[in-house]
């Protein structure tokens, strides 16, 4: 009996896990927009699951900031203000300022060798920039994301990879809620022909010059300006 129970913990679990990923995926693509009301019922249905692993999902993604708790019952997919993109913001910076400046020494400490990482950076920019020439723009939306993901892996700083978790799928969210511009492209470049020579305050900076013309893209593209620290009224 012990063992049966463990079995349908675990199973559970993975079913629970495997809600979250398809009701997160569905957030960052739009499919359940800002604001949108999730009803349990409706998406176990959906996801063919029963509603006990799609309540604990749903749990686990007001956790990771992508849903918001209802006065009364219920979530819906969380609106992003402007208090919301500059704390967000405001947090990224360091850390990936800092992951850049990690990798480069990383790389520096293991020449001549090159860590594995950096042929999976070149690869995820080759990713990225074929999707922009083919309009695939939740394709280059991930490839970004995973090249800054990559980016901290490289630094193989356990501590900042636990920390920069916690905001992946926010930055996914809100990366897909704006265009990539081409000069934010060529940034990518530069941070990895940088983090590549080893670098490291040169990536650092050039890390830091991407990240602030993320947010003013950002701010432009849902407030309609750049103006970084307004409140909204």
């Amino acid at each position: 009996m012990a063992g049966s129970g463990a079995e349908s913990g675990a199973g559970r679990t993975s079913l629970s896990e495997q809600a979250r990923e398809a009701v997160r995926q569905r957030i960052v693509d739009r499919r359940y927009p800002m604001g949108a009301r999730l009803v349990e019922r409706e998406i176990a249905e959906e996801l063919r699951m029963s509603r006990v692993p799609v309540r604990e999902a749903l749990r686990a993604l007001v956790a990771d900031g992508l849903l918001e708790l209802l006065p009364h019952s219920g979530v819906r997919v969380r609106s992003l203000e402007r208090s919301d993109v500059r704390h967000l913001y405001e947090v990224w910076e360091p850390l990936a300022v800092q992951a850049s400046r990690i990798a480069a020494r990383r790389v520096a400490e293991a020449a001549p060798a090159e860590p594995a990482g950096l042929a999976e950076l070149r690869r995820l920019l080759r990713t990225a920039e074929q999707a922009a020439a083919d309009g695939e723009g939740a394709a280059e939306v991930a490839a970004h994301t995973a090249f800054h993901e990559e980016i901290v892996a490289l630094g193989g700083n356990p501590l900042l990879a636990r920390t920069m978790e916690q905001l992946s799928w926010q930055l996914q969210l809100l990366f897909g809620m704006r265009d990539e511009p081409a000069h934010m492209r060529a940034q990518h470049a530069d941070m990895y022909r940088y983090i590549a020579a080893g670098d490291e305050e040169s990536a650092a900076a050039c890390t830091m010059l991407h990240v602030r013309d993320s947010q003013a893209v950002a701010f432009k593209s849902l407030f309609g300006d750049a103006a970084l620290y307004t409140e909204s009224a």
